[in-house]
């Protein structure tokens, strides 16, 4: 009994269309793959290419101002500070002043215990007493001779005599007068005074503390004369106070305000140099204008003397001027070791293509991160490089990373 045709031939369909099936996945897995390749050579190439675009980085040279400055640390001090004193020795009896009270010029600051001195001058004045006493004694004398020897009554010599005793009679109230006077001075100066108007900065001595003038006058209180006015004593190598001049414009910080800059100027620039280990330092001194008061004494001040201003000037980082590729180190180490001249000579890079072609510069003044340009084929806009990329920047992060399935 023959078979139906249709059943006969549904096997043979069946497997007809699994072939096409897995022709069909094996094409399209064909085409994944090679697809996946070339976009990974492309992402290759893209990596290449921009690896190699980035090889150097760069910053444009532009019209900008440089301000060059030379920089010491310093320390704030008053302009007029006074020293006071004692010129007799004792024991403080009495202290009217202390810290940062404000005085006037004559103000009593202190009293020392006056005993001994009070008694030093009554006994002065006793001994004074009794010189003019003895000093009567031998005007009566030399008047008495005086009439004796007119009457022939006595001698020549004994009227000479009397003279000469009346003399150092006078002598001796003379001295007698001049210790007395002395030793009320330092009574008086048993009652320290302030010598000028002005704020107690220091205070150096204690109630009933003993204190002795020697040689070297102890110092009981310092005062400074006015605060509004203060200056900044500061040491500047010798390499640099040739270029410091009375009236530069001055700017400096100190450490109580660390976000505020203070401007000054220069006040003097002293002869006077100082030598520690062979190193040579000058002293410049930094008139301050302090009207709110803020800086005190004894601040550490960190000061930047403007010595030289170029305004709308070309100038290029100063990392131009320090980058060499590596086939020019040779050629670097050689101009470094030849003889320095007055001309400031240098050289920056720009990209030509993807190599670095040098131009040759002169250099002016430098604020320390930016260098004027005085002299060379360099224009605004031209980007100068500045460097190498840093490690890994050579592979970009956006480079595609493929997998194959």
């Amino acid at each position: 009994m023959p078979r139906d045709r249709s059943i006969i031939e549904s096997p043979a369909r069946e497997r007809a269309g699994w072939r096409l099936l897995l022709t069909r996945r094996r094409t399209l897995w064909l085409l994944v793959a090679v697809g996946a390749i070339a976009l990974g050579v492309g992402a290759w190439q893209w990596s290449e290419r921009a690896a190699a675009d980035g090889k150097y980085r760069t910053e444009p040279a532009k019209i900008g101002d440089v301000t060059q400055t030379v920089s010491a640390n310093g320390t704030l001090n008053p302009v007029v500070l006074v020293n006071v004193g004692t010129q007799v020795s004792g024991t403080v009896m009495k202290l009217h002043v202390d810290f940062n009270d404000h005085v006037k010029a004559g103000q009593v600051l202190l009293e020392l215990d006056p005993a001994l001195l009070k008694a030093q001058v009554r006994l002065d004045e006793a001994g004074l007493s009794n010189a003019r006493a003895s000093l009567e004694l031998a005007a009566a004398n030399e008047t008495r001779n005086k009439t004796l020897w007119a009457q022939d009554s006595v001698a020549k010599q004994a009227l000479d005599a009397a003279v000469q005793a009346r003399e150092s009679a006078q002598a001796m109230v003379e001295q007698a007068a001049a210790q007395l006077a002395k030793d009320r001075t330092n009574l008086d100066y048993s009652v320290i005074r302030s010598p000028v108007s002005g704020v107690v900065v220091n205070r150096a001595v204690d109630l009933g503390q003993t204190v002795a003038a020697s040689f070297q006058t102890p110092t009981l209180f310092q005062i400074a004369q006015d605060l509004s006015k203060m200056q900044i004593d500061s040491s500047f190598a010798e390499a640099d106070v040739g270029r410091i001049k009375v009236g530069q414009s001055v700017q400096f910080t100190v450490d109580a305000f660390p976000d505020r800059i203070f401007n000054a100027s220069v006040k003097q620039v002293r002869l006077n140099p100082t030598t520690q280990q062979n190193v040579v330092t000058y002293d410049v001194v930094v008139g301050v204008d302090n009207p709110d008061q803020i800086l005190m004494p004894g601040m550490t001040a960190y000061v930047n003397v403007q010595i030289a201003e170029r305004k709308a000037v070309l100038v290029v980082p100063n990392a131009a001027l320090r980058f060499r590729p590596p086939e020019a180190a040779q050629s670097v180490a050689q101009r470094k070791a030849a003889p320095r001249t007055a001309v400031r000579e240098g050289t920056v890079y720009v990209l030509d293509g993807r190599e670095p072609r040098a131009i040759p510069v002169q250099t002016g003044i430098s604020n320390g991160r930016v260098t004027e340009i005085v002299a060379g084929d360099l224009k605004p806009g031209d980007q100068v490089v500045v460097g190498a990329p840093e490690a890994g920047a050579e592979t970009s992060p956006g480079t595609l990373r493929t997998r194959l399935f």
